[in-house]
């Protein structure tokens, strides 16, 4: 195989699409994009309501924040039990982001080689195994080890989540299944922290990673008896390591996939940065007590879902590019209305947490129609895309997270203008020449 190519095609046209082209890496390079193949066999894979597909896609991303989110609140009780130091619980939770992070870079590349079933399949199995351990842990070498494992295995139902929608309908159709499966998934956030506080409380900390365990037991079996393998016999890539980098290397370099990885990911932290800064936000600055901290939750989950769902129903309605101009410009303007009102008042819950609600509606709105865009730059190679794009994100999170909230946390104002330049930075992607497809 000549430096630079990757010649494997998609078999015939009738069964590829209108177009079957081979996947090279100078085109990844400079081409915008080509037609994007579908299964031909998609009709057939599953004919139960979409919905209950996108419930079922829904579950396998939430294993992300469920393994968050409902051991936060157990802390404490870690800390008891195995005689850990803060020091030691904030590594179980950087263990656990640096395997996600990591091992996002070859999810998609091994759902491309052998298909997407398996790797679900195999990762699913491996975070059950890994919540086992963590249950089981005795130290907290131990504990960090297993968390780690667990990072390893979420990203699997995360990333290749987004090229089996992909598979298996036109990007209008994509876009209200990728909406629905943001609706159900939006609740997750809302309730881990309440699971895992109840499970603490009733009956210890490692009750926690044994429903954890046990949700991902639950999650294996469903997914063996019901989902379909997607991605066509034809349309696998062999899997190399050395073809893999220059592929990674290639979508960097090409024009319009970092534009618009950034585009979806940056703004999300807009929100995220609220997340990270919870206590200080809620607890200092708007004087909640923490029983009163779900209020937050349940706004700003209620944004995120309505925007879905008004992403969905605007689905083959309007020009996506149309929709992804109104997620922005909602955005802009309540992020405006939030500068303005933060440095005019004191912050006061009666109003400081609506703002957020609203702009998590617009991020909502645009960023299904956006992630599908992505995808569609690297048609023959999505698992592979929709890797680098996790990555991207990650890397985002933690930068938002590790530096950028502990600076802006303790003041109102600081906060709005710290998510106002986190929201330009996606919305100058978006404006990039090149980046919106023609």
């Amino acid at each position: 195989m000549a430096a630079g190519q990757y010649t494997r095609r998609f078999g015939p046209r009738a069964a590829a699409g209108p177009l079957a082209r081979p996947c090279t890496w100078a085109n990844v390079r400079r081409s915008d994009s080509v037609a994007a193949p579908l299964n031909p066999n998609a009709h057939q894979l599953w004919t139960a309501p979409r919905w209950a597909l996108a419930l079922l896609l829904a579950c396998l991303s939430m294993l992300g924040p469920f393994a968050i989110d409902t051991y936060l609140p157990a802390f404490g009780g870690i800390a008891a039990s195995l005689g850990a130091s803060p020091l030691q619980l904030q590594q179980t939770l950087s263990a656990y982001l640096f395997g996600f992070a990591f091992m996002n870079l070859f999810h998609g590349a091994l759902a491309d080689s052998y298909g997407r079933r398996p790797v679900i399949l195999g990762g699913v199995a491996m975070f059950t195994v890994a919540s086992v351990g963590c249950a089981l842990a005795a130290t907290p070498a131990q504990l960090i080890g297993f968390r780690a494992l667990q990072g390893l295995a979420t990203g699997a139902g995360v990333v290749v989540v987004r090229a089996v929608i992909r598979d298996m309908f036109p990007p209008a159709d994509a876009q209200r299944v990728m909406s629905q499966v943001t609706i159900f998934f939006g609740v997750a956030p809302a309730i881990a922290p309440m699971v895992g506080g109840v499970l603490f409380v009733q009956f210890g900390w490692r009750s926690v990673f044994a429903f954890l365990a046990l949700f991902g037991a639950a999650l294996w079996l469903a997914n063996f008896r019901l989902l379909p393998e997607t991605l066509h016999a034809a349309a696998r890539q062999p899997f190399n390591l050395r073809n893999l980098m220059r592929g990674y290397a290639a979508l960097l370099g090409n024009r319009r996939f970092v534009p618009l990885a950034l585009a979806s990911g940056v703004p999300f932290n807009g929100m995220f940065l609220y997340v990270l800064s919870t206590p200080a936000f809620l607890g200092e600055l708007l004087g909640l007590a923490p029983t009163q901290y779900f209020w937050f939750f349940v706004v700003n989950i209620a944004g995120i879902m309505s925007g879905a769902w008004a992403s969905g129903r605007l689905a083959g309605r309007i020009v996506p590019q149309q929709q992804v101009r109104r997620g922005y410009a909602i955005m802009v303007a309540v992020s405006l209305v939030n500068v303005a009102a933060n440095a005019a008042f004191d912050a006061h819950a009666a109003w400081a947490m609506w703002p957020i609600a609203i702009y998590s509606f617009g991020w909502a709105l645009m960023t299904p129609v956006v992630t599908l865009m992505l995808l569609d730059v690297v048609p023959q190679r999505r698992g592979l895309a929709s890797s680098l794009q996790a990555v991207i994100g990650s890397v985002a999170n933690g930068i938002v997270a590790g530096a950028l909230a502990p600076l802006v946390m303790h003041s109102a104002l600081l906060l709005a203008l710290a998510s106002a330049g986190l929201m330009a930075i996606g919305l100058a992607a978006w404006l990039l020449p090149g980046t919106r497809p023609r």
